[in-house]
């Protein structure tokens, strides 16, 4: 009994050994293209199967509303914790004009990477790539547009708006009625009045992001 138990063992810790080879090493790059907004922390995984962090047109998760709101990437690297491959959080603000890179582990072909940062200062808009591919080889680009996490209404008033440009509240669980409800496209900023951030300085009508994923070794 205890020659096959061994023998178990053994066999497990070289399926283990063969699981940790087939993680290569990516570089991703994230250029953020906006005039104006900054990106929060960025949360990076890999993950083999498609769970999706959002579905346009429905209700966001708690944990993404927290980021959306907040910036927080806890709630969601705990979220995924139990099938990804691999996470990092970069802690860099990435300014605008501003390119970061960090590296990460995932299987070539088969593994998705999945990026997210909230935009500052917005109520509850952020930046995602969402289960895309790992290239087999060589690197591969992506424009990323802006969400709307739907949580929070859209009031361009610091007094709502976490960060160091405005320093006021981020996640706020409570349901307001401007509240959309639904993830959705973001819109950008609009001139809602004297006393809110302008869209002169802050708005956007394209692509918010570059993120450029290029395998290692």
């Amino acid at each position: 009994m205890l020659k096959i138990i061994s023998t178990l063992l053994l066999c497990v810790g070289v399926s283990l050994a063969h699981a940790d080879e087939r993680l290569k090493t990516y570089q991703v790059s994230i250029t953020n293209l906006t005039p104006g907004q900054a990106f929060t922390p960025q949360l990076v995984f890999t993950h083999r199967h498609a769970k999706p962090l959002f579905t346009l047109g429905e209700a966001a998760s708690s944990e993404l509303e927290q980021l959306a709101e907040g910036g927080d990437t806890a709630p969601l690297s705990a979220l995924v914790a139990d099938y990804a491959n691999d996470i990092s959080t970069n802690g860099v603000l990435l300014m605008p004009g501003e390119t970061t890179a960090l590296t990460i582990k995932g299987k070539p072909g088969r593994g998705l990477l999945t990026v997210v940062a909230m935009l500052l200062p917005t109520n509850d808009t952020f930046v995602a790539l969402d289960g895309m591919k790992l290239p087999h080889r060589g690197s591969v680009s992506y424009r990323v547009p802006a969400y709307d996490a739907g949580t929070e209404y859209n009031d361009q008033d610091c007094a709502n708006i976490p960060g160091p440009l405005c320093g006021g509240e981020g996640y706020s669980p409570e349901v307001g009625d401007g509240d959309e409800g639904f993830v959705h496209i973001g819109n950008g900023f609009h001139d809602l009045g004297d006393d809110v951030l302008k869209p002169q300085l802050y708005d956007w009508n394209n692509d918010v992001a570059k993120i450029t994923i290029t395998r290692s070794h």
